[in-house]
């Protein structure tokens, strides 16, 4: 096959400066939200996914409004195969955002037609495909080990033989970038080859991760205004915190196609955040880039499902989507937000499915107790409850709040036990349950056929129960019930003891599970005898609800029995068919308001619920 005109001979290294192709009607209109998740997220540590978490997630993702899914590699493992031989399943819609990754043909391949991979790209039934080739002179030599002619005559003998079949035809220029300083010409040839071959978009690569905005900015624009009858993507890595920063300029050098994966999730430091590139191009002025079209209000809500399947822990501080996102902290803060939330906050953080947080802790002033007391709705209009008597018992509740977190509590992270420390502060409210106490026993030693003892160890799989709890309950109106448990461990046994024992009256406790334990000693150099704090995270199976509550003991498990009463008591309310606070009659001057209170009306946590029992 001889090669194009435009294949201009190698002297040592360098390259003639190309011509541009001759000028066609520019490319414009918005930009196109292209995501690798499937693709390049899943090349990450950690990342994998089964192909029934492919499908979900593509689902998912075509609903929010991308506009390409970039979903695997076909034929390159049984995986992949499986979801494009399954893709029938999907609606139509999703479907048509699918794309097949794959490379140019090999080195040494004779005809593009003779490369199995690229023919399992045709068979896969995407509409569009993307191939990827080197677009750095260096890279092709000393790296893919072919000269710089072979690699040209690959890339458009690939993209002209996909073409030819009615494919649409996207080409990752991998290396871009790092090509691009080092030999413009060569960089710009393989553009070349691809356009005048049939592709229908170029898309620009920081592979390495760093390269840096203005670089990435002229690099695009020059780019665009060579080849304005094509578009031009970005494919940014994040390997010096710029993925997102250099996405974006190239958006506004004329680059019409972002590659991103959500959550930003992706090789070494990961890829582009798909989450922080789409809420930004449609809630900031990038240089007059058209946005994309997604629900932008359901991108929280999408950043979240994509975490669970990818079973990965929630980033609390992701832009726009994190739990701490537009999270407050400092009073001094909390004050500002309460009279105009524009004063912390860069934007509304509804228009991104988020809310605002107002976090409790030693650092609080009097406006997050009062913002946490509203909020929960506790303020009345008139008797123990109205503005005036709450404004005396925030004062109490935020000199408390100091004082645990003086003794290792930690609030900011478990609004459940700050939501019932405000409850147990309400004149009215009642007690759900108490326990009244409990017992915890281990063992590591069974015996064999023989009679001989052995570590459990030794010889039992890991999910064998090696506890057992017995708790004794006190329900409002009955007897104090005894119930006992096995677990694994005595956490877990804890658990299903209490949870036995509160199901009859509470049925929807049975829907409750332990998401996340955490357990950190506050003081390694008292070693054993270190005060130890709990965070025991919630999750209701029926209604996908998460809470978090918080306990510190010198004793581990007394600890992580308390925060497991706070834990259960809150599943309690939060689905209680009945009102949690009993009549209170404005005129009763009985001051003794319900059981569980102080005479400053601050109940301690649950955490006194249990010193009996100790």
């Amino acid at each position: 096959m001889g090669h194009p005109l435009w294949l201009v001979l190698i002297v040592g290294s360098a390259w003639e400066a190309p011509t541009p192709l001759a000028r066609k009607k520019v490319v414009s209109g918005r930009i196109e939200v292209y995501d690798t998740t499937l693709r390049d997220g899943t090349q990450g540590e950690g990342v994998s996914v089964s192909c029934e978490d492919k499908l979900a997630y593509a689902r998912q993702a075509s609903k929010f409004g991308v506009d390409y899914i970039e979903a695997g590699w076909p034929g390159s493992n049984p995986k992949d195969a499986e979801f494009f031989r399954r893709s029938g399943e999907l609606d139509p819609e999703t479907r048509r955002k699918l794309v097949a990754f794959g490379s140019t043909r090999r080195k040494g391949v004779a005809e593009a037609g003779s490369d199995p991979q690229l023919a399992a790209l045709v068979r896969s039934g995407c509409q569009t495909v993307c191939i990827v080739c080197k677009s750095s002179a260096w890279q092709t030599e000393a790296i893919l080990g072919t000269s710089l002619e072979e690699n040209l005559e690959m890339i458009s003998s690939s993209v002209g033989w996909l073409a030819e079949r009615g494919v649409r035809v996207h080409v990752d220029l991998e290396h871009f970038f790092d090509g691009y300083k080092a030999s413009e010409a060569y960089a710009v040839a393989c553009c070349r080859a691809a356009v005048e071959a049939g592709a229908e978009a170029l898309v620009l690569c920081d592979t390495n991760g760093g390269a840096l905005p203005w670089e990435i900015e002229a690099a695009t624009s020059a780019t665009t205004a060579t080849f304005p009858s094509v578009k031009v993507g970005i494919h940014a890595h994040n390997d010096a915190g710029l993925a997102v920063a250099n996405s974006l300029a190239a958006c506004r050098a004329g680059a019409k196609i972002v590659q991103c994966t959500t959550n930003g999730v992706g090789e070494r430091c990961g890829n582009a955040d798909l989450c922080a590139i789409v809420a930004t191009l449609q809630l900031k002025d990038v240089g007059g880039a058209a946005p994309p079209e997604c629900e932008l209000r359901d991108l929280t809500r999408f950043s979240r499902f994509v975490d669970e399947t990818l079973n990965r822990a929630h980033a609390d501080a992701a832009p726009y989507v994190g739990a701490s996102a537009f999270a407050h902290k400092g009073g001094l803060h909390v004050s500002a937000v309460s009279r105009d939330p524009r004063a912390y906050e860069h934007v509304d953080p509804s228009l991104v499915g988020n809310a605002q947080r107002v976090l409790v802790s030693e650092l609080s002033g009097r406006a997050n107790i009062w913002t946490a007391i509203e909020n929960a709705g506790l303020v009345g209009s008139s008797g123990r409850n109205d503005v005036r008597s709450w404004r005396d018992r925030s004062r109490a509740i935020l000199d408390r709040v100091k004082k645990l977190e003086a003794l290792g509590y930690s609030f900011e992270g478990a609004p459940a036990s700050v939501h019932l420390m405000l409850l147990h502060a309400s004149p009215g409210y009642c007690l759900p349950f108490a326990v009244a106490d409990y017992s915890v026993t281990t063992s590591d030693y069974d015996l064999d056929s023989s009679g001989r003892a052995l570590r459990k160890s030794e010889k039992l799989a890991a999910s064998e129960n090696t506890a057992r709890a017995t708790v004794k309950v006190v329900l409002a109106g009955k007897d104090p019930t005894l119930d006992v448990a096995e677990g694994n461990g005595p956490v877990d046994a804890l658990f299903f003891a209490l949870q036995r024992a509160l199901e009859p009256t509470y049925p929807t406790v049975a829907n409750v599970r332990i998401a996340d334990y955490k357990v950190r000693i506050l003081d390694p150099v008292s070693a054993s005898r270190a005060a130890t704090r709990v965070m025991i995270t919630f999750k209701d199976l029926n209604t996908a609800a998460v809470w978090t509550t918080v306990a510190v003991d010198r004793n581990v498990i007394s600890a992580s029995a308390n925060a497991l009463v706070d834990g259960f008591e809150f599943a309690v309310i939060e689905h209680a068919d009945f009102c949690v606070l009993c009549d209170d009659d404005d005129d009763d001057d009985d001051d003794d308001v319900a059981e569980n209170h102080h005479d400053d009306d601050i109940a301690t946590p649950a955490v006194d619920l249990l010193q009996t029992a100790r």
